[in-house]
C-alpha cells in the first residue's frame, strides 16, 4: 500500500452549519485509497462476518442482494477535509447482517479485498449507523470509489467506510487498523475533529 491516488491534498475551508469543523465543501466525489484498485468480478465476490468463536457467515453476492435493501441519504466526510452533502446510496443494513450472529464482543475490523483494514466498534455499526453499500446516486458503486460494495458508515470519517469491503472480523479489543497504525484516531469523529493521534 506504498502508492497513494489523488484527493490527499489540502484544501481552503469554508463555513456551513452543516459541515463539520475543519471542513470544506465539494461538489466533486475525490478518489482516495492506498494502494491498487482491486478487481473484484461480483462471480468470487463474498462478504463474511466472523465472530470470536469463528463462527462464519458469508454471502455470496446473489445472496446479499437477496437482503432488505434499504436507500440512505447522508453526508459524507473525509478526514483530509473535504466534504459532500445529501449523497444517495443503496445497500444493506449491518443490523440486517447481523441478525444472525451471536457475539459478545464490542469491536471489529474491517477487512477489504487488497488489504486494507480499519477498526470500528460495533456501536458505531448497529443501531441504523452503518451498510454496506452497493450503489451510489443511482448507478452501481465504481470501483474507484469501493465497487462492487463498500462500507458504509457516514457519522464517522469516511476511511472508516472501508472500500472493497471483504469481511468483519469480530473481536474483543480495538485494535487499530491500517490508517490508524499510521497515525489516524482510533474513532473518527468528524464533528469532534478526532483525525489523528
Amino acid at each position: 500500500m506504498a502508492v497513494f491516488s489523488r484527493g490527499f491534498g489540502a484544501r481552503r475551508r469554508e463555513s456551513d452549519p452543516r459541515l463539520p469543523p475543519g471542513q470544506y465543501l465539494t461538489e466533486d466525489f475525490p478518489v482516495l485509497s492506498a494502494g491498487p484498485t482491486p478487481d473484484v468480478d461480483l462471480a468470487d465476490w463474498r462478504f463474511t462476518i466472523r465472530t470470536e468463536k469463528g463462527m462464519q457467515t458469508t454471502w455470496t453476492w446473489d445472496q446479499f442482494m437477496a437482503l432488505p435493501i434499504e436507500t440512505i441519504d447522508t453526508d459524507i466526510h473525509c478526514v483530509t477535509r473535504w466534504s459532500k452533502l445529501g449523497t444517495q446510496w443503496r445497500g444493506v443494513s449491518l443490523d440486517t447482517l447481523f441478525e444472525n450472529v451471536d457475539t459478545d464482543v464490542e469491536f471489529a475490523m474491517a477487512h477489504s479485498y487488497g488489504g486494507y483494514t480499519t477498526n470500528v466498534p460495533l456501536d458505531d455499526l448497529l443501531d441504523g449507523k452503518a451498510w454496506v453499500a452497493f450503489e451510489f446516486d443511482g448507478e452501481p458503486l465504481d470501483p474507484e470509489h469501493g465497487g462492487p460494495a463498500r462500507l458504509l458508515v457516514p457519522h464517522l470519517y469516511f476511511w472508516k467506510s472501508a472500500k472493497w469491503l471483504r469481511a468483519l472480523v469480530l473481536q474483543d479489543r480495538d485494535d487499530p487498523g491500517f490508517w490508524e497504525q499510521n497515525g489516524y484516531h482510533i474513532h473518527g469523529d468528524p464533528w469532534t475533529e478526532e483525525r489523528y493521534w
